[in-house]
């Protein structure tokens, strides 16, 4: 069975600990690979070659790091359909998907090519007589990211090629229920001439978790998962005296007004609920239906529901592939028949779904539930599964209180045809990513990725412009010089007893 090792000083390192953790193929249930967890000492080492690594990376050039920079995106670029095989294999999802977050995490790596763009500083000349200050940016050192199973290429590619375009080294540890892709990403950045110890993978649990965020060496870390493991992240990193962005859990409402389009807004809610089967930050897991539009909505959203194509994501004819485990596929489905037990209607009933020839596959079917109370789990929880819950509202002002009193706020949308209450709503709204006819409003990589309330802990969002903050320091040089008619030297302003 083939073992997925670490990443250290630009080269795989076996494992120590004699601990594995197994790999599936959620298409079959079989389990294919397995992936070695760290030791305290494997992480150690990731972080001390990074730590060496960034006495000169640090110190480069920003031509020397974009020109690698540059390689590398065309690496990615004709390894796509590599990665996103890689992606399918251990995810589950369909390979257009996958393809989709290859070009997603791209879109950083473009940005990150463009850094001495960004990093160009500010200079104010003559701010007093003589006297020039200047704004710059400079790299923390060692940073760190902890990436979740649902994308396991895009969210990696959201921080580590922009800490390194920075100046930094980078120790990644990304979920252990798909490593391959992140493994696959660390040798093409090898290959594109990186140098060794910039980037550095520990495969791992708990165990390289808590080192990461222990470790005196490494100055920030990132995070993408669920809220509480977000909240823990932060706890834990700050208390340690680290910077800390972590995003976390979402319940996305799509708000749907009587005047929009229909058909666009059932078509976009199939999309944004079911879309990698649903095991996404921001997918859409609540409709929120205003007035009269609910009975017809819901009907065009179960029509297209019912005619999803479910099946192994190499097939090119499936719409939608398995969840990743089988546990947690059992937890998704166990949202359904509680919501039946707790008041709502299920439309659509994707429990007890099966592949022929995939019978041991992690496959689950839609579930559609409408008239969800705002008590139920379902309503509740962050399922982060192929289930969608439709809530009625009598009125805009209804609905905008539901949403905001959410405990999440990572993104939502509204469709309607009308410009004034899709301005008002998208200024009332508490969340940080907002859609209009838009059903998942993820950012294009020059402006940043993040929510507010239970979906963020941390300052800053990531990657755009708080990405590039978040990975440095900013320092501030006041510089005075005397001209050379002067002759009485330099005075800097102390007081003097005359």
């Amino acid at each position: 069975m083939k073992t997925i090792t670490h990443w250290i000083d630009g080269k795989p390192v076996e494992g120590t600990s004699g601990r594995f953790g197994p790999v599936y193929n959620p298409a079959t249930g079989a389990q294919e690979k397995q992936v070695a967890f760290a030791t305290v000492d494997e992480v150690d080492a990731a972080v001390a070659s990074a730590k060496a690594a960034f006495e000169s990376w640090g110190q480069s050039s920003l031509a020397k790091r974009t020109a690698v920079l540059f390689k590398y995106r065309e690496l990615l670029d004709a390894h796509r359909d590599e990665i996103a095989e890689l992606i399918t294999a251990e995810h589950g999802k369909v390979h257009s998907d996958a393809l989709g977050e290859v070009a997603r995490g791209m879109e950083i790596v473009e940005l990150a090519c463009g850094i001495s763009v960004q990093l160009k500083g500010e200079l104010s000349t003559q701010v007093s007589s003589r006297v020039d200050v200047a704004s710059i940016r400079q790299p923390l050192g060692v940073v760190a990211g902890i990436t979740p199973f649902n994308f396991p290429a895009m969210v990696p590619m959201w921080m580590f090629p922009l800490a390194i375009a920075c100046g930094n080294t980078f120790v990644l540890k990304p979920s252990e229920k798909d490593p391959s892709a992140s493994f696959r990403l660390a040798e093409l950045a090898t290959e594109a001439g990186l140098p060794e110890g910039v980037l550095n993978i520990v495969q791992g649990d708990k165990t390289a978790v808590d080192r990461i965020l222990e470790h005196p060496d490494i100055e920030a870390v990132s995070f993408v998962g669920s809220t509480p493991i977000a909240k823990y992240i932060q706890l834990k990193a700050v208390e340690h005296g680290k910077r800390v962005q972590a995003l976390g859990g979402a319940k996305n409402h799509m708000l749907v007004l009587p005047d929009a389009d229909l058909d666009l807004a059932a078509d976009q809610a199939i999309n944004a609920a079911y879309g990698s089967a649903g095991e996404r930050c921001m997918a859409v897991s609540v409709v929120v239906a205003v007035g009269d539009t609910g009975d017809e909505l819901v009907a065009k959203i179960a029509e297209r529901a019912r005619a999803l194509r479910i099946g192994p994501g190499t097939d090119p004819a499936s719409e939608m592939g398995p969840l990743i485990t089988r546990e947690h596929r059992d937890k998704v489905a166990s949202y359904v028949a509680s919501a039946a037990e707790q008041g709502a209607e299920v439309v659509v009933d994707g429990t007890g779904f099966s592949v022929d020839g995939h019978e041991d596959g992690f496959f689950l079917g839609v579930s559609l539930l409408d008239r969800v109370p705002l008590t139920a789990d379902a309503y509740r929880d962050e399922i982060f599964g192929p289930v969608l819950c439709v809530v009625r509202a009598e009125t805009y002002d209804d609905a905008i209180k539901l949403i905001n009193d959410s405990r999440w706020g990572n993104g939502t949308a509204i469709f309607t045809r009308d410009g004034g209450a899709a301005r008002r709503f998208q200024l009332e709204v508490k969340a940080g990513m907002v859609g209009v006819n838009v059903p998942i409003p993820v950012p294009v990589g020059y402006h940043s990725f993040g929510g507010w309330k239970d979906s963020l802990f941390g300052d800053l969002h990531i990657y755009g412009n708080d990405g590039i903050a978040f990975y440095t320091q900013g320092k501030v040089i006041t510089t005075r010089w005397p001209d050379p008619s002067d002759a009485g030297g330099i005075n800097l302003g102390f007081p003097s007893n005359t």
